[in-house]
């Protein structure tokens, strides 16, 4: 069994029946260097659990989505370029906590990519449905800064984005389009 899990370049001595392993103080001083550094990484992968999980508990949503991100035309500058046949979707893990939203790369990094106050968000709403090569119909919606920043999102699931969007436009207090009233009392649709 010890021959098994023997480490190179050990010797292996045999007395009274029993193996056992001869180091010189060099190698002895290398194994507990890296044993070391496993307990600081361990250490420092648990704090980073314990962070995330600690951030997740108290979130109101979070969760994968694909996004996207596009500035706004200013005055007298042309219209955006028709994109919707540029395929710059990624995947960001977005977490909705406190009055911020914060976008991170992976749902284990300890800092956030990009983050956004909900009191900068002025307009919440739906996308129309898209279809990619290789991949089932995505429902999308988008986040509209006061800086003028859009941010698009998408999902596989209707539900997960209809979530979405009712969160934010609750934590928000924004007006969707599809939900202005016109001047008769009856709901824009």
């Amino acid at each position: 069994m010890l021959n098994l899990f023997s480490l190179r370049g050990l010797p292996w001595t045999g007395a009274d029946g029993q193996q056992k392993v001869q180091l010189t103080a060099a190698e002895l001083e290398s194994l507990r260097s890296e044993l070391a550094d496993i307990e600081e990484r361990e250490a420092h992968m648990k704090a980073r659990l314990e962070h995330i999980d600690g951030i997740l508990r108290s979130a109101r949503l979070s969760g994968y989505l694909y996004i996207r991100k596009r500035w706004t035309a200013l005055p007298g500058e042309p219209a955006p370029i028709d994109d919707t046949k540029i395929n710059d979707w990624l995947p960001r893990f977005i977490v909705l906590h406190g009055q911020c939203i914060f976008f991170y790369l992976l749902s284990t990094d300890l800092s956030p990519q990009d983050s956004t106050l909900l009191s900068d968000v002025v307009e919440v709403g739906s996308l129309p449905s898209f279809t990619r090569e290789d991949e089932g119909t995505r429902y999308s919606f988008y986040i509209l800064t006061r800086q003028g920043l859009r941010y698009e999102c998408s999902h596989v699931s209707q539900i997960q984005v209809d979530t979405w969007l009712s969160a934010l436009q609750t934590g928000c207090k924004v007006v969707s389009e599809s939900d202005v009233l016109v001047p008769n009392g009856s709901s824009k649709k």
